[in-house]
């Protein structure tokens, strides 16, 4: 989907199908994906559109601020729900299947909202590039039948920021974010003092002007992946000082910076296919 009719197409299929709704919850980040629905949703409902917001230990406090933002930019009234991942053991013990366990509880959590405002349906900004990926949350999500437009609609990655130049949401092109329990290994219990450190570290880390990167917590070492486009910077001798002693401020005792680069879903099981 790249040419403007194609667009404006999908984008007056989508208004047109929450039209018919009558009221809509959407389960916002504040990243792209979720800001397309919701803006799509105002489109369709106007207020009675709302965006729900779980907040937990693994959203970084910079995540939940830009989602604020975004909202009052969409014009969304937005609700914030509190919860704690960490009370379930099946998530702390983070098997490949945690995500399964976060987004059951996240979205149990939002359907409560919905229940008490009368709405029936819940959507999230699930897209078709989703799918080529390790996503046990969708599993959950299907089990409790949300609403995914995009998915629905076959608008990839590409065509989600498409849509959201086009609405011109600030947002379109903010990196893809995951939530912070994404930077530790399989197999290594999720705490909250691991999820500080790295959202510590990341803080530092975007605070020297990077966009796409992720601090994996690999034990005491937090390894630095830094897209390949911004790699150049960051091997800059200088830079590469102050990378290292942002990570390790934040708690780590030892820092890398990988070669490779940003790659999302690194620490996902290998694919099957």
């Amino acid at each position: 989907m790249t040419s403007m009719t194609a667009v404006e197409e999908t984008i007056d299929a989508i208004v047109e199908e929450m039209q018919a709704m009558g009221s809509l919850v959407v389960a916002f980040s504040g990243g792209v994906d979720s800001g397309v629905v919701a803006a799509l949703g105002v489109r369709a409902l106007g207020e009675k559109a709302r965006a729900v917001t779980a907040v937990s230990e693994t959203l970084a406090g910079r995540e939940l601020q830009e989602a604020q933002e975004v909202a009052e930019e969409i014009g969304i009234r937005h609700d914030l729900v509190q919860f704690s991942e960490l009370d379930n053991p099946r998530f702390r013990e983070n098997t490949p299947s945690r995500c399964f366990f976060c987004q059951s509880m996240r979205f149990d959590e939002i359907r409560g909202i919905a229940e008490r405002l009368g709405v029936d349906v819940i959507a999230s900004g699930t897209n078709a590039s989703d799918l080529g990926d390790h996503r046990p949350g969708l599993e959950a999500m299907a089990q409790r039948e949300v609403y995914q437009p995009l998915l629905a609609h076959g608008v990839d990655k590409e065509g989600v920021r498409a849509i959201a130049r086009h609405l011109g949401l600030s947002i379109w092109d903010k990196p893809a974010m995951a939530c912070l329990s994404s930077r530790i290994p399989h197999g290594t219990e999720v705490t909250d003092e691991r999820l500080r450190r790295v959202e510590h570290a990341e803080d530092a880390v975007h605070a020297l002007g990077f966009r796409q990167f992720r601090v994996r917590a690999h034990g005491d070492l937090g390894r630095v992946e830094i897209d390949a486009a911004e790699l150049p910077r960051a091997l800059d001798p200088s830079m590469r000082r102050r990378l290292a002693a942002a990570v390790l401020q934040a708690g780590f005792t030892r820092t890398a910076l990988d070669l490779a680069g940003f790659r999302s879903g690194s620490l996902n099981p290998p694919s099957s296919s």
